[in-house]
């Protein structure tokens, strides 16, 4: 089962029409667990973590930024100089995703998790670093290209190696770690770059103060700290049994697999293995090939897209802004910060949420489902007025609600692709998603003192709800082989 059939397989489509390889994509689907040492979901997750806070890490520290490399920037106009870091950050998010992903098909999914976690950390280093507001811009353009292609890889890894009936369940276990990561970024922001203010308008023992300007470039090394810890732990992943069948290595995936099943064996008895499925036509192509050249996904890759640009828009606007977007609308400072970092719980709430819900309905309807509750969050914050306790309430349930379709949608989107594709399927429809964040932010952010708080957030959370709409007409995934929605 070993050398001969793995020698024998030359080219990477190939590699699924061989009965020996169809038979071990039989036997991957019919584990029923996670069958990997649970270990290396931590490390997985421990990645996710840096990621998220590099994303969560402007959206309270660029009141001090704005301060310290802009001259003449107060709070109320931090605003008017968010969007380009914002923006650009997402171009090097594209750029970063659509270039390095599709590498991720054709040398493996483990060469890039380890490169994408470098650039990251590199990136952060070059942010702290900072003298300039270009270069503190250029600084966050190539972060980007490190966080882009690593959500792609993750979110690829992560759906071959997960169980079938539980794709989005792992997704969103991972995903907790990026809502760990995003409260990191706020809280930690909160405390190195906001003066000390009594609760509940601040935090009594926040840092910022003449003596301690630099809090903001101490958050960019605590990323960059977090990105070599997560470079060394990810050396211990092994690759993906399903990259090793589509390349034809089927030697290495047949240990890989077997290892799976004693694993999952010790837990439950397996079923017995499932007919093999049958082979898919004919298809040398690679990555943009493989999508391009077929209609079923092009037309897949459309839709995806444009769901991902609206929704975007109003995660980003959020995600990355929504204490300067508070500090626009006549909220101190240190307030904004708390209602924000308070707010980031719900994210964690989330997270745990569609960890333990999110395979009880199709994906796309968690899409519909949390655009509403964004938008019943977005209005009680509006319609509380400078309430603090309606602010911080309406905070918990926008955070919660923009964010607890995404790990789900990680899932769909990656199940719309084939193995050979699977990377650069989902780099494609995320990373021109992304493009709406940034664009979706940049012209957003300078209309919020002339929209009111009302008309900022029904804006805002509108794209969301666009989105949603448009995914109710994608395809239902949940429980089915890979292979069979995608061959």
């Amino acid at each position: 089962m070993g050398k001969s059939s793995a020698n024998s397989l030359t080219k990477p489509g190939q590699g699924i029409e061989d009965p020996v390889a169809r038979v071990l994509l039989a036997r991957l689907d019919r584990i029923p667990t996670w069958a990997l040492p649970p270990l290396f979901a931590l490390i997985i997750g421990i990645g996710f973590l840096f990621t998220f806070y590099d994303i969560f890490d402007i959206n309270v520290s660029f009141i001090q930024t704005c301060h310290a490399l802009v001259p003449g920037c107060i709070p109320m106009r931090s605003s008017n100089y968010i969007g380009l870091p914002v923006l650009l950050n997402l171009v090097g998010y594209v750029a970063g995703t659509l270039i390095l992903s599709p590498l991720s098909d054709r040398v493996g999914r483990r060469k890039l998790l380890l490169t994408t976690m470098t650039l990251c950390g590199i990136g952060s280093a070059l942010t702290a670093v900072a003298h300039s507001y270009a270069t503190f811009v250029a600084a966050r353009a190539f972060t980007g290209i490190g966080i882009g292609t690593d959500l792609a890889v993750v979110n690829t890894y992560i759906g071959e190696l997960a169980p079938r009936g539980a794709r989005a369940r792992y997704t969103s276990m991972i995903f907790v770690f990026s809502a760990l990561g995003a409260v990191l970024g706020i809280w930690i922001g909160l405390w190195l770059t906001m003066p000390a203010m009594p609760l509940p308008v601040g935090l009594p023992f926040a840092l910022a103060g003449k003596n301690f300007d630099y809090g903001w470039r101490v958050m960019y090394l605590i990323g960059a700290t977090l990105a070599v810890i997560g470079v060394l732990l990810r050396l211990r992943l092994p690759e993906s049994p399903r990259w090793l069948v589509a390349r034809g290595r089927l030697g290495e995936a047949e240990r890989m697999i077997a290892d799976m099943e004693a694993r999952a064996h010790a837990i439950n008895p397996l079923p017995p293995v499932p007919p093999a499925p049958p082979a898919p036509p004919a298809d040398d192509a690679l990555s943009f090939a493989a999508i391009f050249r077929n209609r079923l996904y092009r037309n897949r890759t459309l839709l995806l897209t444009t769901m991902w640009f609206l929704a975007y828009i109003t995660v980003y606007s959020f995600a990355a802004g929504f204490t300067t977007l508070l500090s626009a609308l006549k909220f101190p400072p240190p307030e904004a910060g708390l209602i924000t970092a308070v707010g980031t719980f719900g994210f964690v709430l989330c997270a745990i949420v569609s960890y333990a819900h999110g395979e009880r309905m199709e994906r796309k309807h968690w899409l519909l489902l949390a655009a509403l509750i964004t938008l019943a969050g977005s209005l009680l914050i509006a319609l509380g007025g400078r309430e603090l306790s309606l602010a911080i309430l309406g905070s918990v349930i926008v955070f919660f609600g923009f964010n607890l379709w995404v790990p789900i949608v990680y899932a769909w989107s990656i199940e719309h692709y084939p193995t050979r594709a699977r990377t650069t399927g989902f780099a494609l429809v995320d990373g021109i998603g992304h493009l709406g964040g940034g664009i979706g932010i940049f012209v957003i952010a300078p209309l919020i003192p002339k929209l009111g708080v009302l008309g900022s957030f029904l804006l805002i959370g509108s794209f969301l709800i666009f989105a949603a709409l448009l995914a109710q007409l994608g395809i239902p995934t949940r429980s089915r082989p890979l292979d069979e929605i995608s061959p």
